[in-house]
């Protein structure tokens, strides 16, 4: 369960997509969806959002976003350049103007001293640029998720303005 704000937030970020005319597609591994579902809670979300992949294997990422599966052996899954990959496939491959992706390591198990618990890497793409940022969020799994929904909104609003 999202909190208000996030659904707040996620109503914000739509209408200001709607005002620009861009439209958005998702691609999450640790957040199961969880970006797609607080955007498609706001009413008249199909204006904006296209598609929603969720990608939790890694055949998922490469059969369905084109994410290389050399890139996924050489660095992993949760990782800077398949999150860029992710964002970028999941562009091209749903025909919209932005994408933003997740991948990371929710817990509570799965993490390692090189990748911990809450290390996620948020991706966002648009036709000239793609953005990368790497996060180690707290909490348990909950709040690892609803953090890193409110960072793709964040890093969205970043690509849009084009820092």
């Amino acid at each position: 369960m999202l909190p208000d704000t996030t659904l707040d937030d996620a109503a914000a970020l739509l209408a200001e997509l709607q005002a620009a005319e861009e439209t958005l597609a998702t691609a999450e591994s640790c957040t199961g969806g969880l970006i797609a579902a607080a955007l498609t809670a706001v009413p008249g979300s199909s204006a904006t959002v296209l598609a929603g992949f969720v990608t939790y294997s890694n055949e998922a990422k490469a059969s369905m976003l084109g994410v290389p599966p050399a890139t996924i052996t050489a660095v992993g899954a949760v990782s800077e350049a398949v999150a860029h990959a992710m964002a970028e496939g999941a562009r091209a491959r749903s025909g919209a103007t932005i994408a933003v992706s997740c991948t990371g390591i929710a817990g509570p198990g799965g993490g390692s001293t090189e990748k911990p618990v809450g290390l996620v890497f948020i991706g966002a793409a648009n036709e000239s640029l793609t953005l990368v940022e790497r996060h180690v969020f707290p909490g348990d799994r909950a709040a690892i998720r609803a953090a890193t929904v409110a960072a793709a909104f964040a890093l969205i609003r970043r690509l849009k303005t084009g820092v």
